[in-house]
């Protein structure tokens, strides 16, 4: 009797093994050597941030051995977008000094042996945990600065041993010892185990993830002798390598260590079950999300427009919050409190700019480092601000380098010139919004008298009118300490804690 488990399908995946040619890129021009890691630094970062589609992953590994150089791999909703994704590496120039030497296509499934109330018509019946396990199997993250093997597999047709001639319930208690297993590996392996029947040579794609690769050797080799492998498996060859960010290319091109920068962040904790082909783990937290691009210049709790023109928390800033504070002025943190941010200044359309924004969002917000991104216009002036806060100093400053391709940007906070200071996020209350707009219209009328003042706006987000920042630019510090020092400012300060829904949250000084 045929008793096919039934599957669901999520993301497609591309694993794109690529070899160097060597001899041509020592050979080559150095102009040319440069427009490579420059076309190819580009390519990954923006494949790494998801620009070119919905939603989706990908990641760069260097791969030991002389099967690969490289192993690219994508994950995207569609096999159109990993196909375009496919050839536009080949249109760069690094890609011209590649060869493919094999690749593999798939898509993420899951079926019958995880769960028979996930089929139901019922959806009520599946809890919230087996439901977020089944959408980090369907659509899965890639961890950070990690070790990765890669391997097809197949269940065995043969005369003696035939996987599809076992009935349904012998086929799922073989899954189940199989599982048991792979979840003693839980919180040192995570896999992505897709299906390939009908799209490639062998029935499964599986890639496992580890900080330590002796546990890449140890899952597979324990679990080789499961009854499900033993005598029912047939395994194709292995690719193993290591994670690096894009930025790291030019020391994976000149023979260099990659990543460049050892330590690491946001490991992936939870491991994996699977369908048919293999169970390395069974964690119902199955969807962490990692921000991509582990900048190695974004430490210290800074990621406000490029490294060149951030703070670094030097001994400048501290003396400004030092000052503000002994006047009693909130000064915030130097990017957020707990957050990072970048701030970006355009003079484009604004319903343009709020679409081109929306899109870049959709992609954003499949992050779990990702909290805000919004649009921003101000009262008395034809410009706009676009604010994206994140989790971590690496996400923030890599969504800057999107957001700097928006239409007529025209400046990034903390590079215009003379002294700036940022209040942001005044969450006013709604009975007091009016009263809010015309004290700061009373202020910058006070404002534009004071010597040394530049301008100031008052910033209001297109989707909540109670959401505000101000953002003024001086000659210089002391011009701004003139006016924070002044009694209008502390009039201001104090009837504020009348109006506010609660204090700035993140206040900025550039």
């Amino acid at each position: 009797m045929r008793e096919p488990p039934q599957t669901d399908e999520g993301w497609y995946a591309l694993h794109d093994f690529r070899r160097i040619d060597w001899a041509a890129w020592r050979d080559a021009p150095q102009r040319e050597q440069d427009r490579a890691i420059e076309e190819g630094i580009d390519y990954f970062e923006r494949h790494e941030a998801v620009a070119d589609a919905d939603d989706g992953v990908s990641a760069v590994f260097s791969t030991l051995g002389h099967k690969a150089d490289l192993m690219i791999v994508h994950l995207r909703p569609t096999l159109d977008a990993l196909s375009t994704a496919e050839r536009r590496f080949d249109r760069t120039a690094l890609g011209a000094f590649t060869e493919q030497s094999t690749s593999y296509v798939s898509v993420t499934e899951v079926s019958g042996y995880v769960s028979d109330d996930y089929f139901a018509e019922d959806e009520e019946e599946v809890d919230a945990g087996l439901r977020r396990y089944i959408e980090g199997k369907l659509e899965p993250d890639v961890p950070d600065d990690t070790y990765a093997s890669f391997y097809p597999m197949s269940r065995k047709r043969g005369e003696q041993d035939n996987w599809y001639d076992l009935p349904f319930e012998r086929r799922r208690e073989m899954m189940e010892e199989h599982g048991e297993h792979g979840r003693e590996f839980g919180g040192r392996v995570k896999q992505i185990v897709a299906s390939s029947v009908g799209l490639d040579d062998w029935e499964w794609g599986v890639t496992l993830f580890a900080d330590d690769p002796t546990d890449l050797k140890d899952i597979v080799y324990e679990m080789r002798y499961d009854e499900a492998s033993a005598r029912y498996s047939e395994f194709g060859p292995f690719y193993v390598g290591r994670r690096f960010p894009p930025e790291d290319l030019p020391a994976f091109l000149a023979g260099e260590a990659v990543p460049t920068d050892d330590a690491g962040e946001g490991h992936d904790e939870h491991a994996h079950g699977d369908a048919d082909g293999h169970a390395h783990g069974d964690d119902e937290h199955a969807h962490d999300g990692h921000a991509h691009g582990d900048d190695e210049h974004a430490h210290d709790g800074h990621a406000h427009g490029d490294d060149e023109h951030a703070h670094d928390g030097d001994a400048d800033e501290d003396d400004i919050r030092g000052e503000l504070a002994d006047l009693d002025i909130y000064a915030g943190k130097p990017h957020g409190e707990d957050v990072y941010a970048t701030v970006l200044y355009s003079e484009a359309d604004a319903d343009e700019l709020f679409e081109e924004v929306d899109g870049l969002r959709s992609n954003f917000d499949h992050y779990d480092t990702h909290v805000k991104t919004a649009v921003y216009d101000a009262l008395e002036r034809d410009r706009r601000a676009v604010v994206s806060i994140w989790d971590t100093a690496s996400a923030a400053d890599t969504a800057a380098g999107f957001l700097s391709e928006l239409p007529d940007v025209v400046s990034r906070a903390g590079e215009e010139s003379g002294f700036g200071t940022m209040g942001m996020f005044y969450t006013v209350k709604p009975e007091h919004r009016t009263d809010f707009v015309e004290k700061f219209e009373t202020v910058g009328d006070l404002l534009n008298e004071m010597a040394g003042h530049g301008e100031t706006d008052l910033m209001i987000n297109r989707e909540d009118e109670n959401d505000m920042f101000i953002a003024s630019q001086w000659r210089s510090k002391d011009d701004a300490m003139d006016f924070f020092r002044s009694d209008e400012f502390a009039d201001t300060v104090s009837w504020g804690r009348d109006v506010l829904a609660d204090r700035p949250r993140h206040v900025f000084l550039a």
